[in-house]
């Protein structure tokens, strides 16, 4: 394994309360009204463009074992221009896009807007801490170099 498939170091040990914090927002998530596949597919989106391998390739495949198509999988990356996307799930790409990159003005009106259209309140609230969450993961991810298909041969070893 070359040094950029290597770890840097395993962020659950060295600071254990930090790390159950956050399995606490993961929690949080499975227990709120947004539906998995969204917050899976945000989870995914967020982490394509952070450029996160370890969070795409678990979230890729979580989606995969739900019994997600490979068509909609695939188009993930392109959602704008795929078919296989809902308007509720293209809201939350959106989201997801513009509270990721986070530009100058932040999330557009517009975007939120048609967010706001489709999830009420605390579904909403619940998509906004998905997408802080999986960004704070992805920095994890990125920053320690986690390695991608990790968390799989853990889980089976």
């Amino acid at each position: 394994m070359d040094a950029t498939h290597t770890p840097r170091m395993k962020i659950a040990e060295l600071a254990p309360e930090a790390y159950r914090h956050m399995l606490g927002l993961e929690r949080f998530l499975s227990n709120s009204s947004l539906p998995f596949g969204i917050k899976e597919l945000v989870k995914l989106r967020a982490s394509q463009l952070n450029g996160c391998a370890y969070c795409v390739d678990m979230h890729s495949h979580d989606l995969k074992v739900a019994g997600e198509s490979d068509e909609r999988l695939y188009s993930v990356v392109a959602w704008r221009e795929a078919p296989f996307f809902t308007a509720a799930e293209r809201a939350a790409l959106a989201l997801t896009e513009e509270a990721t990159r986070l530009g100058p003005d932040g999330v557009s009106e517009p975007v939120w807007a048609e967010a706001q259209r489709h999830f009420d309140e605390p579904t909403l609230a619940a998509l906004v801490v998905a997408i802080a969450t999986i960004n704070a993961w992805n920095r994890f991810g990125v920053t320690l170099r986690m390695v991608a298909g990790s968390h799989r041969t853990a889980a089976v070893g």
